[in-house]
């Protein structure tokens, strides 16, 4: 994208309407698709009218979103997906009948690409100094996100320590917001939202702890609730909105934690190691057998 239409659109997430931040906040995590959507299609993700879409992008000084996309040609160039022979004969190989299969498969490799993206910005790069420095790391996802914060945290105690999986047993999150200690949050979260994580980033907020949210193309709230947002495409033409790339996400932010750590994990790498070892165990080990 044009810095000049990335710079317009990234400014209507401050100083624009409810309706517009929930269009910028899709049309800058969601680039790749914009050059296939229609007016009244991208207002029906992000559930507003094509009227809307077209007023918003007038405010802009675009004639039309058709104009818009038009300065989009020739910023994306060849996308990688689109030039693998290997991928092409595959896509070649799907029957007329199975072309949403093609479609998907487009856009989980667009989202893929997304993803490494953004391990390349000073967001990431900030959010994974924090997660090196912080005396204590924060995790938090509800509903269906809650396996995915569990995996993070489970992983991410194999590289530092005092890390925290939040839940709502004790009915207050006082076990970060109301602790005198250098503390940061991390939330992962689709829609539809839970209120959960939206209060939880607004307090944690309030009470200057940095909040990441790693969430969807269509979290209008997110901007404003968190330290930093990272919007992880979903949806690839399939019945339910998908959030694997979310996991794709988190682990190669912990990757990121590794890189940054460097061999000074490598003790309690092999400590927690041997602790679950002795604990749970794995199949064929004779060295983790529970003594009886």
């Amino acid at each position: 994208m044009r810095e000049s239409v990335k710079a317009k659109v990234a400014e209507t997430l401050t100083t624009g309407s409810k309706a517009e931040k929930a269009l910028a906040s899709y049309i800058l995590s969601a680039t790749e698709n914009i050059p296939f959507e229609t007016a009244a299609s991208l207002g029906e993700r992000v559930g507003v009218s094509e009227a809307t879409v077209g007023r918003y992008c007038r405010s802009m000084g675009f004639k039309s979103f058709k104009d818009l996309k038009e300065k989009l040609k020739g910023d994306l160039g060849d996308a990688p997906w689109m030039v693998s022979d290997r991928l092409q004969e595959l896509q070649h190989s799907f029957q007329k009948d199975k072309q949403h299969l093609n479609a998907g498969m487009e856009l989980e490799i667009a989202a893929l690409v997304r993803i490494y993206e953004y391990a390349q910005t000073p967001e990431w790069q900030n959010v994974v100094k924090r997660l090196c420095a912080c005396e204590a790391v924060f995790v938090a996802g509800f509903q269906t996100e809650r396996g995915l914060a569990q995996y993070f945290a489970n992983q991410l105690q194999y590289l530092r320590d005092r890390v925290t999986l939040m839940d709502l047993a004790g009915g207050n999150f006082a076990e970060l917001l109301a602790a005198d200690s250098d503390a940061c949050l991390l939330i992962f979260e689709a829609r539809r939202y839970s209120r959960l994580s939206k209060v939880l980033a607004q307090e944690a907020r309030a009470a200057g702890i940095p909040v990441t949210l790693v969430t969807d193309t269509f979290c209008a709230w997110g901007p404003d609730a968190a330290t930093e947002m990272f919007a992880i495409p979903t949806q690839f033409n399939q019945f339910w909105d998908s959030t694997a790339h979310m996991a794709s996400f988190g682990n190669l932010l912990l990757n990121g934690v590794f890189v940054e750590l460097g061999m000074a994990v490598e003790p309690r790498l092999k400590r927690t190691a041997e602790l679950y070892g002795k604990f749970i165990g794995h199949v064929g080990d004779p060295a983790s057998q529970i003594e009886t």
